[in-house]
């Protein structure tokens, strides 16, 4: 640990990037009645003020992940759910964060990790860097993703649109996500450029300067499944009580991901908490507490992330 401990101090340990976001209170929900009463809706619309707080400019992504691993030993599953032809379209299979079978790339958002990996990673940052790094809270994740907006997307209400602003289920992730499961579904209408997970921060940021928050992978958040949000704290605070009870403890993610073809700020998921998959889930950082100067490998990673945004544009252009 000693190691570790001196590779933050040297810098080293990459941090993600935070935006300072300015609290406030909004409404949060949609209007949209549920498809199944086993799932979790976005109803009832309630006010919630959120204090101010740090959200990651972009999901935590391969590399940065590996950094964790590298540093602890930490074991994940060495199987996860993919895309598969079965009744439901997935099954599970071997698989990791570091071999997925849809991020391919050091920044490509890490993949085939749960809920509980997602916790462990965000402890040990806070451990090396003394910053208090955690999942955000559901609300706080949507407030950051509506980033002031009350419309169906961050953007607006067109969603035409989305494939400028999201990697979501286009027109060529409805085709090889098809190949994958033997079946077609239906597909946004537009073409983002990835049929899979893409590098992180390809597309328009919100007005908050948050990129993916919608699409790329879906997002852990610290809250248990509740089936509605009747009852839910009106403060900001995470929901980690009365949860909804399955035969194993489910959490919520957010924002959908590069297979979902509803990319609504207020659209809700749920996954186990032990529950690895390559087919949605992911997450990004939050913090409470003052702004603190960012270390030196975060302008790093920018700098980096910027080469590797570069050569996934060329891939494009050559895929053509």
């Amino acid at each position: 640990m000693a190691s570790t401990c001196a590779a933050a101090a040297a810098g080293s340990v990459t941090e993600p990037p935070m935006v300072a976001i300015k609290g406030g209170t909004f409404a949060m929900g949609g209007t949209v009645p549920g498809t199944s009463k086993d799932y979790p809706t976005d109803q009832p619309v309630h006010d919630v003020r959120v204090p101010s707080f740090q959200m990651a400019k972009y999901e935590v992504t391969v590399g940065q992940f590996r950094q964790f691993v590298e540093a602890t030993g930490h074991k994940t599953s060495k199987e996860c759910w993919k895309f598969g032809s079965t009744e439901w379209g997935i099954e599970m299979g071997p698989g990791a964060w570091n071999t997925p079978a849809y991020a391919p790339g050091d920044y490509h958002p890490v993949m085939c990790v749960t809920w509980k990996d997602a916790t462990a990673y965000a402890a040990w940052l806070s451990a090396q860097t003394g910053k208090p790094y955690r999942l955000p809270s559901e609300a706080e994740w949507e407030y950051a993703a509506r980033a002031g907006s009350k419309t169906d997307y961050p953007f607006g209400d067109d969603a035409s649109q989305v494939c400028r602003h999201a990697n979501i289920r286009d027109f060529s992730g409805n085709k090889a996500i098809a190949a994958l499961i033997g079946r077609t579904g239906k597909p946004a209408i537009c073409e983002d450029g990835a049929a899979f997970t893409t590098v992180v921060g390809m597309y328009e940021p919100n007005a908050f300067g948050l990129y993916d928050m919608i699409g790329n992978v879906g997002e852990f958040v610290a809250d248990c499944e509740h089936l509605n949000y009747e009852g839910a704290p009106a403060d900001g605070s995470a929901w980690t009580t009365n949860c909804h009870k399955r035969d194993s403890p489910m959490k919520i993610h957010r924002g959908g991901s590069f297979g979902a073809r509803d990319a609504r700020t207020v659209v809700r998921g749920h996954a186990g908490d032990e529950n690895p998959s390559s087919i949605g889930e992911g997450f990004r950082l939050a913090l409470g507490g003052p702004v603190l100067p960012q270390a030196p490998a975060v302008a790093r990673f920018e700098a980096e992330l910027v080469t590797a945004r570069a050569a996934e544009r060329e891939r494009r252009k050559t895929a053509k």
